[in-house]
């Protein structure tokens, strides 16, 4: 073997060396300050109300009109006072609205949004059409309507009333997140059940509604929310106190010559509370179910 010969391999292998991709650059570091920061910035902005809202549940009377940003001393008599005010009551109300309104929607919403993403009949691009169109329809431009309507059936002043009106005004936006979700759904799948023996509906609570919970789950999230959090149907529909939901009644803190801040805030901290744990427990589903039927 020649001395030329001997020589090639080495080259082929300095040269394979050489033609070797670099290592991938990593993002500069002022640039991952810079949105780290800014991140930091937006949660701030958003958070900084409900500290607010925090510390000024728990500052004294003679305090709410002092410069320093933390009270001398913190009063938790405030909050104690919102259970021995019959507040309790109200919260019962406003968590039994918002759950009946979240069931009612959950059992129109998911028949109709599972029959419209498996059956392609004549009218089924219209029928989704009018019922997103009934989503641009206020309940505000709607009261005397719906008050008229309650009042014949002798239904003002009932939980019924407000639960049969935040199902209403929040189904529209159940049905259309569950039929993308149900149509990104393969049919094949179902079709397999078919062959093992499940019917119709054992094929849809075996296979379909499992695969299909985190759209389930947001439909659930934001129709809890909206109903948790009415305002203006819950004043124009209920007269008692007792049956008012806490929306309405920390409206009863406001008084026409003071505010009541302390209380009003501190009942404010404790509606917000089991929206916030029930948001943090099902998030992750809640991403999932935005987003079905967005990537193909």
């Amino acid at each position: 073997m020649t001395t030329t010969e001997a020589a090639r391999p080495a080259a082929g292998a300095t040269a394979g060396r050489t033609a070797s991709p670099a290592p991938a650059r990593r993002l500069p570091r002022i640039r991952t300050v810079l949105v780290a920061a800014t991140a930091y910035l937006i949660a701030f902005v958003f958070l900084f109300p409900y500290v607010e809202m925090v510390l000024t549940a728990l500052r004294p009377q003679e305090e709410l009109l002092k410069a320093s940003y933390l009270p001398s001393v913190f009063a938790w008599e405030n909050f104690t006072a919102f259970w021995s005010g019959g507040l309790a009551g109200n919260l019962l109300v406003t968590l039994q609205v918002a759950a009946g309104s979240t069931v009612l929607v959950l059992l129109v919403a998911l028949p109709a949004a599972y029959y419209t993403a498996r059956h392609a009949f004549r009218g089924r691009m219209a029928f989704l059409v009018l019922v997103l169109i009934t989503q641009m329809f206020q309940p505000t431009a709607l009261l005397v309507g719906i008050y008229r309507e309650f009042f014949q059936f002798g239904m003002v002043d009932s939980i019924w009333s407000l639960i049969l009106v935040n199902g209403g005004f929040n189904l529209a936006f159940a049905v259309w997140i569950l039929h993308a979700y149900f149509s990104s759904i393969p049919r094949e799948l179902e079709e397999a059940a078919f062959i093992d023996g499940n019917g119709r509906f054992g094929a849809l609570f075996r296979i379909t509604l499992p695969l299909a919970a985190p759209g389930v789950v947001t439909a659930l999230i934001f129709t809890f929310i909206a109903a948790w959090n009415e305002f203006v149907v819950a004043l124009t529909l209920t007269t008692t106190p007792e049956r008012q939901p806490l929306t309405v009644a920390l409206n009863s803190f406001i008084g026409q010559y003071e505010v009541d801040w302390q209380n009003l805030f501190a009942g404010s901290v404790i509606a917000t509370i089991p929206v916030i744990i029930l948001f943090v427990l099902i998030e992750r589903k809640v991403v999932g179910g935005l987003t079905a039927g967005s990537i193909k």
